[in-house]
């Protein structure tokens, strides 16, 4: 039986660790303890933080794996490019995780070969910022956090100031990101890169809370966007994938498209999105089977791309508040073939200020665009005016 290694244990990993133990092959997860759900699914749990490489890999010369993979996880892929490079096993090079995993190494990248960023500047909360040449507003971020954490839009120096605070506070390196705010409808391309060559998957178009922090409300699968500019998406993320060497692995690219048609990259990870969207969403809208790709990326075997089911219309929801509560309720009572999963929810009301502070989620596999506008009418007629 073959030895799969999964770094993390929480509820967006649990997909890929059910997809390997479906596939016949033997799980052994690390995470810090504290009762997420790999830790029951997982063949073998061992309870060391994902950030602890070098543990890891001691642990893994012992377990001697066929591979080791993650999704969704930005700090994941750190440890899981490090421990395949040291047991020979396929994935990216340790080298090129900077560049993947952090925003100003990665927006200094994309500049460098010749792919449209906007104005940035990578700032300390103790340094002076010199905006000189900049137009506002501007977002601030931390240079290496992910899930809508420590974003801030800004119209003037004083909130850059105080948002640059905040951000270098969650900041693991202790700096943030400054950069011109970049206009436009919001989206996501997934795919799959096997030996340096990439496969488009899905384009996914992503609904969020807006300014000030940008928290995903929700996403759906396929998106509006025509095929021939589709194609014009799929060259420049791909030119993109190289300029970060991008080599073996799920990626995420996340970009905007402004009034113009231009197509404006965000930030790219080498890994399946986050909030379901690889191990989810993907796999619903498009009928291929995204978790095994992945697997079969790791464990060197060539990716099939087939389709192991029938295309729908996938959309994720994700909780804010008692509205929301009552759209799910309302569409498991009028709708419920469409429930495809939903999560555990948390009916207590509190403060979103970031995506993992969210109530819970759901997902719906619809069979065509008309039955998304049935939910939508169903909806208000209950006075609520759109699911998102």
């Amino acid at each position: 039986m073959k030895k799969i290694v999964i770094i993390g244990a929480n509820d967006f990993q649990n997909p890929l660790i059910l997809k390997a133990k479906e596939l016949g092959y033997e799980t052994h997860v690390f995470a810090w303890k504290d009762g997420s759900i790999g830790e029951k699914t997982a063949d073998f749990f061992y309870p060391i933080s994902i950030v602890e490489k070098e543990e890891i890999l001691k642990k893994c010369k012992e377990i001697n794996p066929d591979a080791i993979t993650s999704i969704g996880s930005d700090l994941a892929t750190v440890t899981v490019n490090y421990i395949a490079k040291e047991l020979g096993l396929p994935g990216n090079r340790p080298e090129i995780t900077l560049k993947c995993t952090n925003k100003y190494e990665m927006r200094k990248t994309f500049l460098e070969n010749g792919i449209s960023v906007p104005k940035f500047l990578r700032v300390k909360n103790n340094e002076g910022i010199n905006l000189e040449g900049f137009s506002f507003p501007t977002i601030v971020k931390p240079t290496d956090r992910s899930g809508s954490r420590g974003i801030f839009k800004c119209n003037n120096i004083n909130e850059v100031e105080d948002a640059v605070k905040k951000a270098c506070e969650l900041s693991f390196e202790k700096e943030a990101i400054v950069e011109e705010y970049i206009e436009g409808q919001e989206y996501s391309c997934e795919c799959i890169s096997q030996n340096g060559k990439h496969y488009f998957l899905a384009l996914t178009k992503k609904y969020t809370t807006g300014s000030p922090h940008f928290i995903e409300t929700g996403h759906i699968e396929p998106s509006d966007i025509d095929k021939e500019k589709e194609e014009e998406i799929k060259k420049e993320i791909f030119k993109a994938l190289d300029a970060l060497e991008v080599e073996n692995s799920a990626s995420h690219s996340e970009f905007k498209i402004d009034k113009d048609g231009n197509i404006k990259i965000i930030e790219i990870g080498a890994r399946m999105g986050g909030d379901c969207i690889g191990s989810h969403l993907v796999q619903i809208s498009t009928g291929y089977d995204f978790l095994k790709m992945t697997l079969d990326v790791a464990l060197g075997n060539e990716i099939e791309l087939k389709r192991v089911s029938q295309p729908k219309q996938a959309i994720i929801k994700f909780i804010f508040n008692s509205e929301d509560l009552k759209k799910l309720e309302i569409i498991e009572e009028k709708f419920p073939e469409f429930i495809y999963s939903k999560s555990e929810i948390d009916k207590a009301e509190h403060e979103i200020s970031d995506s993992s502070s969210r109530l819970g989620f759901f997902i719906l596999a619809c069979n065509t665009k008309e039955d998304i506008n049935s939910i939508e009418k169903e909806l208000n007629k209950n006075g609520i005016k759109t699911l998102f």
